[in-house]
C-alpha cells in the first residue's frame, strides 16, 4: 500500500518542508517527495553543499527546492525559517521534523554522556517540539490545514541495551509521546504522524562492522537493513491524501524488528 503512494502523482501541487535534508534519511524523503510531485523546502545545519546536492536532485526532477540554514535548538532561527518559508510557499501542505544530533558517528564519539544526552534533548526532542508548534501554527491558519510528521525511533517501544540506545530512547521516546499529544491539540485541523526507523544504511551504518552488519540483517525479518528510500516511501504516503484519516499514528519502518 505504502509503496503506491510514492508515483507521480501522490503530491502532486503540494509543497512539503524536510528539516535535515542534506544527507541520509532526509534526503532521501525529499527526493522522494519530489519524485511524487511535491515543492520542497529543506533545512541543513552544516552541511550547505549536501543540502544543494539535494536541491539539485529535487530540481532535476522538475519541482522547486528552497534551502535553508536552520538551527533547530534555536528558537528565533525556527521561527525565521518559518517565516522565509511562507514567503516563498503560498502554503505547506506537509512538514517533516527529520533533523535530528549526531551522537554515535566517530566525531562525536568523543562526546560525555551529559554532551550528549543535552544535545539529543536540545535538538531531537526540543527542536522538534518547536518546529512542530510552528508548523501547527502555520498550517491552522490555512483553510486546507496540513499534515506534520515527526521522525522517532523504533526501538523506543521495547528498549535497547547500551547508554546510546539509552540517551536516543529518551529523546525519540519523547517525540512519539509529544506527537500524539499534539496530534489531539491541533485536530481536526492538523493531522500529527510519526514514522520511527530502526536499522537503516545512513553514515552510522556504512561505518559498522561487517559483524555487526550482518548480525543486524540476520535478526531483522526481513533480512537487510533498510534504506532512506524505505523511510521515505512511508513519508510520502502519509502526506498524500491516502492518508488523510490517519492521525496519532505510528509507521516502523523497521524490517520487523519491533512488531
Amino acid at each position: 500500500m505504502i509503496a503506491s503512494m510514492t508515483d507521480a502523482s501522490s503530491l502532486a501541487g503540494r509543497t512539503m518542508v524536510v528539516t535535515g535534508a542534506s544527507s541520509g534519511i532526509g534526503r532521501g524523503i525529499a527526493l522522494a517527495a519530489a519524485r511524487a510531485g511535491a515543492d520542497i523546502a529543506l533545512t541543513y545545519h552544516s552541511n550547505e553543499a549536501g543540502a544543494r546536492q539535494t536541491a539539485d536532485g529535487i530540481e532535476a526532477v522538475g519541482r522547486r527546492a528552497v534551502v535553508a540554514r536552520m538551527d533547530l535548538g534555536d528558537p528565533d532561527s525556527v521561527a525565521a525559517f518559518a517565516r522565509d518559508v511562507s514567503e516563498a510557499f503560498r502554503h505547506i501542505d506537509a512538514w517533516v521534523n527529520n533533523a535530528g544530533a549526531d551522537v554515535v558517528t566517530a566525531g562525536a564519539e568523543s562526546l560525555s554522556r551529559l554532551d550528549k544526552l543535552d544535545l539529543l534533548l536540545r535538538v531531537d526532542l526540543r527542536g522538534t517540539m518547536i518546529a512542530s508548534w510552528k508548523a501547527a501554527e502555520l498550517m491552522a491558519a490555512q483553510v486546507e490545514g496540513g499534515v506534520i510528521i515527526n521522525v522517532s525511533w523504533d526501538h523506543v517501544v521495547t528498549g535497547m541495551e547500551g547508554t546510546n540506545p539509552q540517551l536516543y530512547a529518551a529523546a525519540k521516546g519523547g517525540v512519539s509521546a509529544f506527537s500524539k499529544a499534539l496530534a489531539r491539540s491541533v485536530a481536526p485541523t492538523v493531522r500529527v504522524n510519526i514514522v520511527a526507523p530502526g536499522w537503516i544504511e545512513t553514515a552510522f551504518g556504512e561505518g559498522v562492522d561487517r559483524d555487526t552488519y550482518r548480525a543486524v540483517a540476520k535478526s531483522t525479518p526481513l533480512r537487510r537493513w533498510g534504506t532512506p528510500a524505505d523511510v521515505a516511501g512511508a513519508v510520502v504516503f502519509l502526506a498524500s491524501p491516502a492518508a488523510s484519516f490517519l492521525t496519532g499514528e505510528t509507521i516502523n519502518v523497521g524490517g520487523g524488528v519491533v512488531m
